[in-house]
């Protein structure tokens, strides 16, 4: 609960920690105040920027839609149907960076082939409007929106939504036992080894948090420790988009080809996602 960060945080000042990672842009505030009266602790918080005038607190962000750029121009080229979807839990940008990602991969997958597959869940005009479960634990919601995807011909969905997302996986799954042809996009984790329905999971958008955690402890035993925030992208391997696993067989080589050209040009800057 909200009540419990700054008190969680404190236990840890009090056992004399000299490196605290918060994670989670919810305990921004409790991060930040604890920063500003501990200056000689270092801080880092996982999907928050850094604090400005803040000298001692490290923000960990990530570029997630580099990689989700690369999941929507996929799942583009295999829908049956011609139609995929997004949705997410609560409405906060290190949610919709996901789907404004996924979206434009779409978005390019039309510009280069002259097809017209469509978003379901996500407003690719504006990049505001879209489909919010209203936050990470409704799993009975995120199994209503995914059927109401299915329903209107939506047959590839990507939930960016934490536990939610398990309420996809589960219609999907239903789906698919009944004949359909339905897949999964995950975010965050590689949802092939970290879910227990890898078989359905075209690929997922992957932050690599373990990574930026690591950097940032290492440097802080070093005396490297900076606020300038870490920034997570292909380039530095902060962010990635997983194999495709079971589906490998299924993306036309060319597909393949076309999407190391994108990570290329997302790497060395001549493609802005």
């Amino acid at each position: 609960e909200e009540s419990e960060y700054a008190r969680n945080v404190q236990s840890m000042i009090d056992a004399k920690c000299g490196v605290i990672v918060t994670v989670g842009f919810a305990l921004a505030n409790a991060t930040e105040a604890a920063a500003k009266q501990n200056p000689n602790i270092k801080f880092a918080i996982v999907d928050n920027d850094s604090f400005e005038g803040v000298d001692n607190a490290k923000g960990l962000i990530f570029d997630t839609a580099q990689p989700a750029f690369m999941a929507g121009y996929v799942a583009a080229s295999l829908t049956q149907t011609g139609k995929v979807g997004t949705f997410g839990g609560a409405k906060y940008p290190t949610v919709s960076i996901f789907m404004d990602g996924f979206a434009k991969g779409v978005a390019r997958y039309n510009k280069d082939t002259g097809a017209s597959v469509q978003v379901k869940g996500w407003d690719t005009t504006t990049g505001k409007g879209g489909s919010f479960v209203g936050n990470f634990s409704d799993a009975a919601k995120g199994q209503a929106i995914t059927e109401q995807f299915i329903s209107q011909g939506a047959d590839i969905i990507m939930p960016v939504a934490g536990p939610v997302g398990q309420g996809t996986l589960s219609t999907v799954k239903q789906k698919n036992a009944a004949g359909g042809t339905n897949a999964v996009i995950w975010v965050d984790s590689d949802g092939y080894t970290s879910t227990s329905e890898g078989s359905i999971i075209m690929t997922s958008v992957v932050k690599e948090i373990g990574n930026s955690v690591y950097d940032t402890v290492k440097d802080a035993s070093k005396g490297k420790f900076s606020a300038d925030p870490y920034i997570g992208t292909l380039k530095n391997r902060g962010v990635a988009a997983a194999p495709f696993h079971n589906f490998d067989s299924r993306v036309p080589e060319p597909v393949k080809a076309r999407i190391e050209e994108l990570r290329t040009q997302i790497s060395d800057g001549t493609l802005d996602v």
